[in-house]
């Protein structure tokens, strides 16, 4: 199955801000794809994801964040906890009933974020070379001296990247606000979740999606390591490893688990 890309359907924040999204309709419970540092929705890992629930008859969403893509923004004043609320208002004004989130990267860390926001929703997590904490764990400590001291002086500097050619602005406002967003010691995520990795990844050592396994209160985690695997997982032999980990997370029993959640949970 192939997608027509049409026009963006459009989110307006309270702030008037607008979120770009894609989705279709269809049964419980619902993929949202969060994607990654600087990625927007028409990357292959989202439209694949948008094909496969499509031909499964699943509800799906795909968006870009704040200063993202098709989104308004600019990305001087985007931080972690504002990609965050963005994830919130998806979930909350888009979609229904349970949810599986599928987080790419800093989508990882998001996906994680937006689960202890609203644990009754969730019925399962999905991340692809997660990297929760990326601006605190990652980033900080990579930068030179000589940025560091730039950024703290004049609140952003400009860096090198493989996926960009004018490189990634970093701000002092992403780090400080990914300070205040990190991941607690234990984070108390009950769904299942699936952790999938390259461990030839450059950007995020696979042993990170390790860490997160380890502190994670949920009791059925399982970590996936492609040995020849990247950060972006997206050859063809990565993209049918991530459907065929999602598929079982898609059948009646998981979505039961997070039914039983959101009745259990007083409303909010």
């Amino acid at each position: 199955m192939s997608l027509i890309e049409e026009a963006p359907s459009i989110l307006t924040r309270e702030d008037g801000a607008t979120i770009a999204y894609r989705r279709n309709a269809g049964k419980a419970p619902t993929v949202v794809f969060l994607g990654g540092f600087m990625s927007d929705m028409s990357g292959t890992k989202a439209t694949r994801l948008h094909e496969f629930c499509a031909t499964r008859g699943h509800a799906f969403v795909r968006f870009d964040y704040f200063a993202h893509g098709l989104s308004s923004g600019d990305f001087a004043v985007a931080t972690v906890g504002r990609w965050k609320d963005d994830a919130l208002a998806v979930i909350d004004r888009l979609t229904e009933g349970p949810l599986v989130l599928v987080g790419s990267s800093i989508g990882g860390w998001i996906m994680c974020l937006a689960a202890l926001a609203r644990p009754e929703r969730v019925s399962a997590l999905v991340g692809i070379a997660a990297a929760p904490d990326a601006t605190e764990a990652l980033m900080w400590p990579r930068l030179p001296p000589p940025v560091r001291e730039q950024i703290m002086r004049n609140g952003a500097a400009r860096v090198p990247s493989a996926y960009a050619s004018e490189g990634y602005l970093i701000t002092r406002a992403l780090l400080e606000d990914g300070r205040r967003n990190l991941l607690p010691p234990a984070p108390k995520i009950a769904c299942p979740v699936r952790l999938l990795h390259g461990m030839e990844d450059p950007d995020v050592p696979y042993r990170t999606c390790l860490d997160l396994a380890q502190k994670l209160a949920a009791p059925d985690v399982q970590v996936i390591l492609v040995k020849d695997g990247d950060h972006r997982l997206s050859r063809e032999q990565d993209l049918d490893l991530l459907l065929r980990t999602l598929a079982p997370l898609l059948e009646p029993r998981h979505e039961s688990g997070a039914a039983a959640r959101m009745a259990a949970s007083p409303s909010r």
